[in-house]
């Protein structure tokens, strides 16, 4: 997890989730077959410039490193805020440069109150 002060407390992909489930984000950012981002139970199609990456969470697997992943909080231009879990390392969650090209063009403004 980025934030190494609290890994103790919070050191699971779980645990972010459950965390950020009670703080309402409950709904998921993803790219589908056709290399369009949406919004879980959303037609609309998102550009990486109609989002911002507001929190990054990484997390390695101790002994297994196919266990690494990383869940991105995502804001969108309508004030929106959902996740995206990418596993990273050999596999990812999504084939192909697509989505590697739409991660890295996604603004980044990092929040602290998602710090915890």
């Amino acid at each position: 997890m980025d934030n190494s002060e609290n890994i103790d407390r919070m050191s699971t992909l779980s645990q972010v989730m459950n965390t950020l489930s009670e703080r309402g984000i409950k709904r998921e950012f993803r790219m589908n077959e056709a290399c369009e981002m949406k919004f879980e139970n959303s037609d609309k199609n998102y550009q990486p410039s109609d989002l911002t990456i507001i929190k990054t969470y990484r997390f390695e697997g101790e002994s297994d490193p196919d266990d690494n992943a990383v869940l991105y909080v995502l804001k969108d231009s309508a004030g929106n805020i959902g996740m995206m879990i990418d596993s990273y390392g050999a596999d990812s969650n999504y084939p192909g440069e697509k989505f590697d090209e739409f991660l890295r063009d996604i603004p980044v403004k990092e929040s602290d109150e998602f710090n915890f």
